[in-house]
C-alpha cells in the first residue's frame, strides 16, 4: 500500500459474495437479512467481486502509470466451508444452454449469469449453495480454473497457536461490537481450504514446478525465477511458489519483502516497510473500514520492523491475558 504509484491494492473483497450475497457460502451471515442489508454487500456475486477486479486492472494498466493490482484475500472465501462439495458459483458461468443455465442465459435460484440478482428477488432468499451448477475435476473452488489462471498466487501463513486466539479475541467482548463477529466459527480458520487450494494450484501448474526451498538449491535446478506478466487476464504457467511465513517476516522483515518481491516481480524498495505520514494513514484505513476491529494493529503501526523476542514464559502470559 505504499507503492501507489505503481501498484493498486484490494482489500478482501471476496468476502462479500462469500458472507453477504445471495452466492454465499459462509453460515455467519447465512440467515441474517438486517446483517447482510447493513453491510452493503447484500447483491454482491463472485461476478461482481470479478467485475470490480477486472476494472480496476484495466484502469491501472490503461492509465498512464500502468500499475499492477495486488489483492489480499482469504482463500477459503472461494471454498464451501468444512469441506463441502464446490461447483462453479452460477455466476461465473459462461452464457450458454445446458450447463446450469437456461435456454435464456439465466442461471436458476435467482442469480443471472450476468452476476446480477433477478428483479423482485428477496435478500430473506436462502443461499443459492448448494449451487446447480457442475464441479471441475479436482477443483476444490467455486471459481473456474480459467479465472484463477489470472492470478499470480502467493501464501502468507502463520502458525495456528498464534493466529487461532488472534482471531478468537475478535469475536469475544469488547471487540465483537465492532467486528460483528460475536462467537468463533472454527470452519473459518482456513487452514484445510488453504492447503487443498495450494495442493490443487500445483496439480494443475498454476504455481510451481519451481521449488519453494533456500535460492541456491532452487538455481541448481533451472535458475529461473518466473514473475507473472503485468495485469489480470494474462494467463500464465507455472508461477514460482511463494510461500510467506509469518514468523520469518516478523523476524526479517526487510530480507522477507524483498524475497516475496523479487518472486512476484516487484521492484523493491525499503521504504516499502515505512508508512508513517498523514496521507498513508488515511489510506489504510479506508482500506479496513469494511472490517472493523480485525486490522487495529496494523491501522496503529507506522512500519514493518523486526519484532523484540519474547521467551515462552511472556507469551504464554500474554495469551492468558
Amino acid at each position: 500500500m505504499t507503492r501507489r504509484d505503481t501498484i493498486q491494492c484490494i482489500h478482501e473483497p471476496f468476502g462479500d459474495a462469500f458472507y453477504y450475497g445471495p452466492e454465499r457460502l459462509g453460515t455467519r451471515f447465512m440467515d441474517d437479512e438486517k446483517a447482510r442489508l447493513e453491510s452493503g454487500f447484500s447483491q454482491s456475486t463472485y461476478k461482481t467481486v470479478m467485475d470490480r477486479i477486472e476494472r480496476e486492472a484495466s484502469e491501472s494498466l490503461t492509465g498512464s502509470q500502468g500499475k499492477r493490482v495486488f489483492i489480499k484475500d482469504i482463500i477459503h472465501y472461494l471454498l464451501p466451508p468444512s469441506g463441502k462439495p464446490a461447483s462453479i458459483a452460477p455466476s461465473l458461468l459462461r452464457v450458454k444452454r445446458g450447463v446450469g443455465t437456461e435456454a435464456n442465459g439465466h442461471a436458476s435460484n435467482g442469480v443471472e449469469s450476468n452476476g446480477h440478482v433477478e428483479s423482485g428477488q428477496s435478500t430473506k432468499q436462502t443461499s443459492q449453495y448448494p449451487y446447480p451448477t457442475e464441479p471441475e475435476p479436482g477443483n476444490p473452488t467455486v471459481m473456474p480454473k480459467e479465472l484463477l489462471s489470472k492470478f499470480h498466487f502467493a501464501f502468507l501463513i502463520r502458525d495456528p497457536h498464534f493466529s487461532v486466539p488472534s482471531y478468537y479475541r475478535c469475536t469475544i467482548p469488547p471487540l465483537d461490537d465492532v467486528t460483528g463477529f460475536y462467537y468463533y466459527d472454527p470452519a473459518e480458520a482456513g487452514y484445510d481450504e488453504t492447503r487443498r487450494t495450494f495442493d490443487y494450484l500445483r496439480s494443475v501448474r498454476l504455481i510451481g514446478p519451481h521449488i519453494a526451498t533456500k535460492e541456491q538449491d532452487a538455481d541448481e535446478i533451472d535458475n529461473k525465477l518466473r514473475p507473472v506478466l503485468n495485469g489480470v487476464g494474462e494467463a500464465h504457467e507455472s508461477a514460482e511458489i511463494c510461500v510467506v511465513d509469518a514468523d520469518d517476516m516478523l523476524e526479517k522483515p526487510g530480507p522477507m519483502i524483498e524475497a516475496f518481491c523479487r518472486s512476484v516481480g516487484i521492484d523493491f524498495d525499503p521504504s516499502m516497510l515505512e508508512w508513517d505520514d498523514e496521507s498513508e494513514q488515511k489510506q489504510v484505513c479506508e482500506a479496513f473500514e469494511k472490517w472493523r476491529g480485525f486490522h487495529n494493529d496494523a491501522i496503529e503501526s507506522r512500519g514493518l520492523t523486526a519484532r523484540k523476542h519474547v521467551s515462552l514464559q511472556q507469551q504464554q502470559r500474554l495469551n492468558k491475558g
